[in-house]
């Protein structure tokens, strides 16, 4: 399998659920800690450490620590070189 297979993979893997989506949908209006979050998607504190740990494993999420907190925004720099990486191999001609 070819890296870009590879990160599609884990993309599909980490926003493949409900849940993980709105949690996105919700980092896409700016950095939010973990309470905030919890109370946006309306799940338990425990349940969104866990989404957001597969998130930040896939790559689609990244956090900053303020203080006691935790921020996470929307790896968008992650998430535009795929797209860009996508759109790059779908336009490819083949040989």
């Amino acid at each position: 399998m070819s890296e870009l297979c590879d990160q599609i993979e884990t993309f599909g893997k980490g926003i493949g659920n409900a849940t993980r989506y709105k949690i996105v949908e919700a980092l896409a209006d700016g950095p939010k800690s973990v309470t905030e979050l919890a109370k946006i998607v309306e799940v338990s504190q425990p349940v969104m450490s866990q989404h957001l740990k597969t998130l930040k494993s896939s790559n689609l999420v990244t956090d900053q620590r303020r203080g006691q907190e935790v921020i996470y925004t929307v790896n968008s720099k992650y998430l535009l070189e795929l797209i860009k990486n996508l759109t790059h191999a779908v336009k490819k001609p083949k040989s």
